[in-house]
């Protein structure tokens, strides 16, 4: 009974740091982001693009409505950010990166790196913790979508 208990007590601890600190990620992600003047939605939408996107795909890789992306896209294309671009079936608009956009993709992943909780961790602990982590997904996330 008391190795139970013991393992209850474990996952009670895990589930509440692993919350604690992807709040403070998540915190942190947006304190950087107003550095840059980016609304987080948007810096988000530029990290996930690697190549041109389809914008219905984007809207899944987000986890949000297609209809945000739309509104996402708009902003992102008055900044000179991103363009639409025709994919293979034209009736289907595709994102892509402008070299502005590129560039501040580069920003966004500097800037929230460094203010990242995990850059008080050397670079082995980051490697273990992600190596962790990555157990407890069900897909591999991309090694450019999100800062470390």
């Amino acid at each position: 009974m008391l190795a139970q208990e013991n393992d209850v007590a474990v996952s009670r601890r895990l589930a509440r740091t692993l919350i604690v600190v992807g709040e403070r990620i998540k915190g942190a992600f947006a304190e950087a982001m107003d550095q840059l003047d980016l609304p987080v939605p948007l810096a988000r939408t530029l990290l996930a693009l690697e190549e041109p996107e389809p914008m219905g795909d984007l809207a899944c890789h987000l986890r949000c409505d297609p209809s945000h992306i739309t509104g996402i896209a708009d902003r992102l294309e008055e900044r000179g950010l991103v363009r639409r671009v025709a994919g293979h079936d034209r009736r289907v608009k595709l994102l892509e990166l402008t070299a502005d956009g590129a560039a501040m993709r580069d920003r966004i992943i500097a800037v929230a790196t460094a203010s990242s909780p995990t850059a008080r961790l050397d670079q082995a602990h980051r490697v273990e913790l992600l190596s962790l982590l990555e157990q407890l997904v069900d897909e591999p996330i991309g090694a450019s979508h999100q800062p470390s």
